[in-house]
Order: structure tokens, then C-alpha cells, then sequence
């Protein structure tokens, strides 16, 4: 997620649930039993229908309107050929994430630190990059080699009935039952790695000038995402790359994204302002 993958912090967490040992990108074992990504997508898409039911949506059209165009044309531009959805959530945190399969939310908190359609287009493209990429089967791997968490996937019990975090989308998980519950709330306490991350910043940057928004806002988004947040840890004790880090990535690989985009069939520049 846009450095936001910490929201999740629960204190006290009992869990039923079965323990999925990631064995590689393409599948995983359950009790003996292989899961394909299209049955973890299906878990993806439950735990989805749930926090769409439990969250409220937002009722501004303009910026409904955009984020489902913007959605639309990068998860075009991805070339996956996932079951995509995209919603925006009335939620003050500055937030967007994509479930594995391609199951989306946007939070009306980030809209204000956006600016351009275009900088929605690079916050797309990053998380719908860790979906295409398979980042959250390598971080449930390398949670359980590490022992620092197991998948929970098949059923969770929440002590008390609630989960002791800040975040208003957790809170919402508390009423998840079932494999749901279980997926939702292993999606949101996932970290990805700063591998992770560096790599979905710069295949993210590729859909957006794919789908014909200038990669250049890409530096941009992450200067004003940068001055909004507070202090940071060094980088080499935070899973994302540093802001320095970040740019001077982004800068990199800038020319092979202007190739992308002068090979867009319509090119939108930066788009609309958000109002």
C-alpha cells in the first residue's frame, strides 16, 4: 500500500484459523493440498463484499467518477485479466489499496493530498502493481519462514469482539465472521518489503504512462505524500524506501515510462485538479 500497510495493529488476536505455507508465487499448501491464486482471489473478493458492506460510501460523484475512470484505465493498461472493482470509501485516512485478483478501494482522505487525477493514477498503478506482482503471496511466505505471523485463512476469533487498532477501516472487521474475517485481517496488517515497494513504484509508474497520465507526477505524489506525513523512521528500519530513495528511483527509470507514455493512445497529461 501507498506506506500505509501498518494500520493494522491488534493486541489481542486468537485465531482457528488453518496456517497456509506459501511455497511459491503461483501456489501455496493447505493441509497437503494445493491453493491456486484463483481460490486465494476468492478469498479476496469475501473478505471485499464484507468491507464494502461495513464501510461507508463516499457521496461526492466528482471524485467517484474519477476514481472509477482512473481505476478503470490502469487496471486496463496492467494487462491482467483480473475481476477488477474499485470504490471509494468515505474514510478521513489517507489511504488506497488493491486485494489480491484486483478488488480495490480508494479512501476519501488521500483525495486532498492527490491534487491531479494524475497523482490518482500513480497511487493506482502502485497498488494495483502489488496486486499484478503477487507481492502479498511473498509477504505471507516470508511472514511464516520468519514466524512472525501465519495466514489466516479459513476462520478468525477476535478476543472480546474487537481489534485494538486506530485505523476506522479495522474497526469495521470486528463484525467479519469466517474466512472473511480471517483474509481481511491478514491483508491489513501486511507489510510489504522495500524490494516489494521499489517494485511496485516502478511498474506502477509504467501503468500510468500506459494508460496515458505523465509519469512525471509520479515525483510529485510522493513529494506532497512526503510533506504530509510525519517523522519517519531511517530507511533501513522502515519497510518503504526513503523519500530520497523513492524520487531517485522514480527519476531512474523516468525514461522508460515517457516512452510508455508517448505510445499512449490518448495521452491525459496530468488530468482534472481534485476540487
Amino acid at each position: 500500500m501507498v506506506s500505509l500497510r501498518n494500520m493494522l495493529k491488534s493486541k489481542t488476536l486468537l485465531t482457528s484459523a488453518l496456517v497456509i505455507s506459501l511455497l511459491s508465487n503461483s501456489c501455496a499448501t493447505l493441509g497437503g493440498k494445493e491453493i491456486s491464486d484463483g481460490e486465494i482471489n476468492a478469498e479476496a473478493a469475501k473478505a471485499y463484499e464484507e468491507v464494502k458492506a461495513k464501510n461507508k460510501r463516499s457521496t461526492n460523484a466528482e471524485w467517484t467518477a474519477m476514481v472509477n475512470r482512473v481505476s478503470d484505465r490502469i487496471a486496463k493498461a496492467s494487462g491482467e485479466n483480473y475481476k477488477w472493482e474499485v470504490v471509494l470509501l468515505d474514510n478521513p485516512e489517507p489511504n488506497a489499496w488493491c486485494m489480491p485478483g484486483g478488488k480495490m478501494a480508494v479512501y476519501t482522505g488521500i483525495m486532498p493530498v492527490l491534487k491531479t487525477e494524475g497523482a490518482l493514477a500513480a497511487v493506482m498503478g502502485h497498488e494495483v502493481a502489488h496486486a499484478t506482482l503477487k507481492h502479498g503471496k511473498q509477504s505471507y511466505s516470508r511472514s511464516i519462514r520468519e514466524h512472525t505471523a501465519g495466514l489466516l485463512i479459513g476462520a478468525a476469533t477476535i478476543v472480546g469482539g474487537q481489534l485494538l487498532c486506530k485505523d476506522s477501516t479495522c474497526k469495521t472487521l470486528t463484525a467479519l465472521g469466517g474466512a472473511a474475517a480471517g483474509f481481511a485481517v491478514t491483508f491489513f496488517s501486511l507489510k510489504y518489503s522495500r524490494g516489494n515497494e521499489s517494485e511496485a513504484d516502478e511498474r506502477g509508474q509504467l501503468y500510468m504512462a500506459r494508460a496515458g497520465y505523465d509519469p512525471s507526477e509520479s515525483i510529485k505524489l510522493w513529494e506532497r505524500m512526503g510533506a504530509s506525513g510525519g517523522k519517519k523512521p531511517p530507511e533501513f528500519m522502515s519497510t518503504h524506501p526513503s523519500d530520497d530513495t523513492r524520487r531517485g528511483n522514480l527519476e531512474k527509470w523516468m525514461s522508460g515510462a515517457k516512452a510508455e507514455y508517448s505510445k499512449a493512445p490518448i495521452q491525459y497529461g496530468l488530468g482534472d485538479t481534485i476540487r
